[in-house]
């Protein structure tokens, strides 16, 4: 399996306005090969910000790559610059393999 993830920065008291992007957008995931299951995450807030991270599983690196470079991507994305204002700086992208999974059982 593999994982992409951004991590966010969101300004102070934007939390929900960066919360309603995110759940009101249309990602075009459903249908897209090899995309398994997609999580927003809310982390810790700090003086200057509240850590937000997307996690999305896929099935390989391939398939996520594949979807960086489709339709789906460009439709998911077109417009993200205007949602800049909520949060510091740019987002930051982390790939990761996956290297051990645990299940129960």
């Amino acid at each position: 399996m593999f994982i992409a993830m951004n991590r966010f920065q969101v300004k102070p008291g934007e939390e929900d306005a960066f919360e309603n992007v995110w759940k009101s957008r249309d990602s075009y995931l459903e249908d897209v090969p090899g995309f398994i299951e997609f999580n927003l995450l809310r982390g810790a807030s700090q003086e200057d910000h509240t850590l937000y991270a997307t996690h999305t599983l896929w099935e390989s690196r391939d398939a996520f790559e594949a979807w960086t470079k489709s339709e789906a991507f460009r439709k998911a994305h077109a417009g993200a610059g205007d949602n800049k204002p909520l949060y510091i700086d740019r987002p930051r992208l982390e790939l990761f393999e996956t290297a051990q999974t645990v299940k129960p059982g």
